[in-house]
């Protein structure tokens, strides 16, 4: 038998690994996140309430269940350093656009460009003001890094002011 080159031997387990790993991926790319595409209005209307109740923000999230990168974001929002983050702060709202035809009302009141593609995110305060909406580009590194440290970013900045807070904390 001829031995085989290191090269090959590295190819080989990558090749196992990849194998080993895609049932996972196929798997995790099938959650179902965005609820049905008419309730979005009564979703960000009762997230308005829980907001204003809580002193919290709404983040608005705009995709569909077959964006990956849209599955890649949530993953990342539910990571354990931003989930404290985002339940503390926010009141996350799925908006599903349906492939980019669904709910582009909803996406223009909060002038999110969801044609230019998704996911987008918004920030409402806790009165309905619009404080923040995401351009295709702005947001490519949280949902297209190797971590959730762009999210984090995003959450800690967007997070509303809480008494005791100053600039410098960042996890009061």
């Amino acid at each position: 038998m001829i031995p085989l080159r290191k090269n090959a031997l590295l190819f080989m387990w990558v090749c196992a690994l990849v194998l080993a790993l895609a049932p996972v991926s196929a798997q995790g790319s099938n959650r179902e996140l965005f609820p049905d595409p008419s309730q979005a209005k009564a979703d960000i209307a009762a997230a308005l309430k829980v907001a204003a109740r809580k002193h919290k923000r709404v983040l608005l999230d705009f995709g569909g269940d077959w964006c990956g990168e849209c599955q890649v974001l949530d993953l990342y929002l539910h990571d354990g350093n931003n989930l404290h983050i985002l339940d503390a702060g926010f009141v996350l709202v799925h908006v599903n656009v349906g492939h980019v035809d669904t709910n582009l009302d909803i996406a223009e009141k909060y002038q999110v460009p969801v044609k230019r593609g998704v996911p987008l995110l918004a920030v409402l305060s806790d009165k309905g003001t619009l404080l923040y909406a995401q351009k295709r580009g702005e947001g490519e590194a949280m949902s297209r890094t190797e971590s959730p440290s762009a999210v984090t970013s995003f959450l800690v900045r967007w997070k509303p002011a809480t008494a005791g807070c100053s600039a410098v904390m960042l996890n009061c």
